[in-house]
């Protein structure tokens, strides 16, 4: 690549990157989008709650967003992973894994976030397949069957109260003895809903389809479903090495404008909320590229 001389670069090209790049685009910004092509849905087979794409595969959306972005000569695409970023007086310098660098004025991380599985076989298999993240994204298709959560504690107490209007048929692992207090498991049995303190021993499935759930006592509970909630990880630790701050959940912190801590550093997408969705993403990168213009012309004017 010849222009080494960005105005924006940003890393993450999957919805929240290719919105704001489009929108910077088309406000004739001179952009980069870099992208290593492993976004964090890719074993889920279809996307939701997005209007005019219901249904189609994140990786479908994807690629029509990034056909999109490409009809606009201002911005270019760069496939590889990013390594480092520093911070200089005018502008940042970003490392890519094979040493090429490039510059630009302002940085914006649209990189997402990276979920850590447990150590229960079967479990990642059957992530983003039948064990969800999301009811909002994934429970219409799985609404009245049997059903599964996999949390302990408040968090899985409140994730129980969305999930409840699902399915009548609801069961609580907590895998192990549970944390939960005894109010909260009144509540649980006053809705019908399934408390199982049993430890896991392994998820059997076909091709990502949870069959069974099978526990260390040799019991075993059929499922259609599972829910959880797993820890996750910035997907790129730069922003931390540069300042950004994280939030206490490990979101990079970010104000109304979609600026982290660090000046001249935006932030969109998965990596600074919990409300992990394809319409969230693409709205947070379009405001995100208006944010960045809107700085940039006040600097030029």
């Amino acid at each position: 690549m010849e222009n080494k001389n960005f105005d924006v670069i940003i890393i993450g090209g999957s919805y929240a990157g290719l919105s704001a790049g489009m929108a910077l685009g088309r406000s004739l910004r001179n952009i980069l989008i870099i992208d290593n092509g492993k976004p964090c849905n890719r074993q889920t087979p279809h996307s939701h709650n997005f209007v005019t794409h219901d249904g189609k595969t994140p990786k479908e959306i994807s690629e029509l967003a990034k056909k999109d972005v490409e009809k606009y000569q201002t911005v270019q695409f760069y496939e590889g992973t990013v390594v480092s970023v520093i911070k200089n007086i005018e502008s940042f310098e970003v490392e890519i894994s094979n040493r090429e660098k490039f510059q630009a004025r302002k940085v914006i991380f649209a990189s997402g976030v990276k979920d850590i599985m447990p150590d229960i076989p079967g479990f990642a298999e059957c992530w983003g397949i039948s064990v969800l993240h999301c009811p909002y994204c994934h429970g219409y298709e799985v609404k009245n069957e049997v059903t599964g959560i996999l949390a302990d504690g408040d968090m899985a107490y409140e994730f129980s109260k969305l999930i409840f209007n699902m399915t009548k048929s609801l069961t609580l692992f907590t895998n192990g003895k549970t944390k939960l207090n005894g109010e909260q498991i009144e509540k649980l049995k006053h809705n019908n809903i399934n408390l199982n303190e049993a430890e896991i021993e392994k998820i059997e499935h076909e091709n990502g389809q949870i069959q069974q759930i099978i526990f260390k006592n040799g019991n075993a509970v059929s499922l259609k479903a599972l829910y959880a909630k797993v820890p996750f990880e910035q997907n790129i630790n730069i922003s931390e090495n540069l300042g950004c701050e994280l939030t206490e959940q490990g979101y990079i912190k970010v104000d109304f404008m979609q600026k982290t801590t660090v000046p001249g550093i935006f932030a969109c997408g998965d990596n600074i909320t919990m409300m992990r969705s394809v319409a969230n993403a693409i709205a947070q990168g379009n405001f995100t590229g208006a944010m960045v213009n809107k700085e940039l012309s006040e600097e030029d004017f």
